[in-house]
């Protein structure tokens, strides 16, 4: 495929934990050194925010200005991205098209290439090399069309555009266009609601080509979409650094190309109020390497084309890449989704921020739910930070993997209406910090096997049958990391495939209540700050920290100052008064005590013919 880089091996490695750590987490809660927290039971099951925005956090649009550094020039010709820096062509020619209402007025006078206009329409059919056009002015009834038999640069230098009848700007031409908007400019675009077509022609929306769309330039892009596409190409788009692209789209998509879309910086805002549609959309991949998007859609589920489908922040018919920048999507409609991909998911870096408010959408057979993001194919997050709540109810997943998921780093937060994170084959994860909080499911749900060799995992399910960490009686290797599983139940780890101790217990649980886990000493391993109510609790508990043949004891109450907390999880800190629960051998490398629950339900994230996309 075109332009994909080598995916980055960048790797966000929690340390382990033992018990004479002091500040190994690098997210610090409300309860700093020499502070002190005495919250007692009662109140409403909540997540724990510990540190991070996750509940407070929205999605918005935001217009500001954003420091990228400079734009890298490749002047190596074997680059991949070469030919997308206008920097690297020349355009010798000009035409300047001036618009009046009514009119257009037309400078600059190129051998091969004819202008003609009816009114404030303008068509250029070019043939020439090196050509550069430059628009400007003001036209309530007016576009521009361009064919052309070589690339061409186009330049916004403060127009203002409607079409009522059809696309704004609309290139016929399968060349590269290079859109470069003038420093210092306002450029807006509005299409009609109705488009008047040529035979054999494609027009897809407000700002159209056939060809390759290349953004750059510190000028701003207003679009206002009423027919279907803000800016689409039926070949590929690329936004550079710099650029400032604001859609607000009434019926279709923000963002549309055919073979893939490439984010390498910019400001984008995308405003999407039409049932079904997409912020962005690529029959490839997409790609972010920078910048900042945000995206919102407010438009609901649709049966359509034999199937159920709802709106999405970002859709892609290939593989979804995020390498840098940052990316938010905030969706409100029914069964709306943050990222949704045919094919794998890769985050190695840059910041993912989704929200999801929208209910299920059932159509007889088929329904769609919310979720914040989606894959059909692998899941694979290397690094960077990502945040997603879904609060839809039914089916409201925040991660989900139609096969396997794997966590190697990064700082990851969810909670979710239904499972925080769900896997339909595996879920594996060697590092990072990663939070999970299901409020009407289990906290991370693998319909097939885990394995856990690393990180710092905090996951929280609700009441029985529903589980902290749940993978229906499969395989469930523990081999590293720290971990807090808590819930109604609880997976229990494969024995025979362990190489790190497990505790399982089994009690009740009042929210805000610290758990208490100390050596034979009186050392404490951790401690841990139930989250809900539990009138059955099953907590799994696995650290580096725990020695196969050592004696500890649980303990419940009590007081908590200093140390650093992660979600509920202290380390470093000093725990007193607590009232001992059971006293725990480790005489097997998975350990059970008290009154637990084995976990083992209907699997989660499943989907009835047509679980929509």
């Amino acid at each position: 495929m075109k332009d994909i880089t080598k995916f980055c091996n960048i790797f966000f490695i929690a340390m382990l934990i033992s018990c004479c750590t002091t500040n190994e987490l690098e997210i610090d809660d409300q309860i700093q050194n020499g502070g002190t927290d005495n919250t007692q039971g009662g109140g409403q099951a909540t997540s724990d925010t510990s540190g991070d925005n996750l509940e407070t956090f929205d999605v918005i649009l935001d217009k500001s200005s954003l420091e990228e550094g400079q734009d890298i020039i490749p002047t190596d010709k074997s680059a991949e991205t070469y030919d997308d820096y206008v920097e690297n062509s020349s355009f010798t020619s000009k035409i300047m098209i001036t618009y009046t209402d009514g009119d257009a007025t037309l400078s600059g006078d190129v051998s091969l290439v004819t202008v003609t206009k009816s009114g404030g329409h303008v068509v250029v059919k070019s043939t020439a090399k090196e050509m550069e056009y430059q628009i400007k002015g003001t036209s309530s009834d007016g576009s521009l069309k361009i064919y052309s038999d070589n690339k061409f640069k186009l330049l916004f230098d403060g127009i203002s555009l409607t079409n009522p009848t059809g696309a704004a700007i609309n290139i016929q031409s399968k060349k590269r266009v290079f859109v470069v908007s003038q420093t210092g400019t306002t450029n807006s675009f509005t299409d009609g609601k109705s488009y008047t077509t040529t035979d054999g022609e494609d027009m897809k929306g407000c700002i159209f080509a056939e060809g390759q769309m290349i953004f750059s330039g510190s000028g701003s892009i207003n679009v206002t979409a009423n027919y279907k596409h803000g800016i689409c190409s039926d070949d590929y788009i690329r936004v550079r650094k710099g650029t400032n692209i604001y859609i607000t789209s009434n019926v279709g998509n923000g963002f549309k190309a055919n073979d893939y879309m490439a984010i390498d910086g910019g400001v984008l805002n995308i405003d999407i109020k039409g049932d079904t549609s997409k912020g962005i959309s690529s029959d490839g991949y997409v790609q972010i390497n920078g910048g900042r998007t945000m995206i919102l859609t407010s438009g609901a589920a649709k049966f359509e084309d034999d199937d159920v489908t709802g709106c999405a922040g970002v859709k892609s018919d290939s593989i979804f890449v995020m390498n840098g920048g940052t990316l938010g999507v905030k969706s409100t409609g029914s069964g709306g989704k943050g990222i949704s991909s045919d094919m794998d998911i890769t985050v190695n870096n840059g910041t993912i921020e989704i929200i999801t408010t929208g209910k299920q959408y059932v159509y007889g057979n088929y329904d769609t739910s919310a979720k914040g993001i989606k894959s059909d194919g692998n899941i694979t997050i290397n690094g960077g930070n990502i945040f997603v709540k879904t609060t839809g109810g039914e089916g409201s997943e925040g991660i989900e993997s139609k096969n396997i998921m794997t966590i190697n780093g990064g700082t990851i937060g969810v909670s979710a209406y239904d499972d925080a994170f769900n896997a339909s084959k595996n879920i594996t994860i060697t590092g990072g910090n990663v939070y999970a909080y299901g409020s009407g499911n289990d906290g991370i749900d693998s319909n097939g096997t885990i394995n856990i060799s690393g990180g710092i995992i905090v996951s929280s399910g609700t009441a029985t049958p529903e589980e902290g960490i749940d993978c229906d009686q499969n395989a469930f290797t523990i081999t590293g990391g720290t971990i807090i599983g808590v819930g109604g139940a609880s997976s229990t780890p494969t024995s025979s495939q362990c190489k790190q101790p497990v505790i399982i217990y089994g009690g009740t649980g009042t929210s805000g209540t610290y758990l208490s886990l100390a050596d034979s000493k009186g050392n404490n391993a951790l401690v841990y700050k139930i989250p809900r109510n539990y009138s059955q609790m099953t907590i799994l508990i696995s650290s580096p920290s725990l020695s196969q043949n050592s004696s500890y004891t649980l303990s419940s109450g009590g007081t908590l100052s200093g140390g650093t907390g992660y979600h509920g999880l202290y380390i470093g800190s000093t725990y007193s008064g607590g009232a001992s629960l059971a006293n725990i051998s480790l005489t097997n490398i998975v350990t059970t005590s008290g009154n637990t629950q084995q976990g083992g339900g209907m699997p989660g994230g499943g989907g009835m013919p047509g679980w929509g996309r």
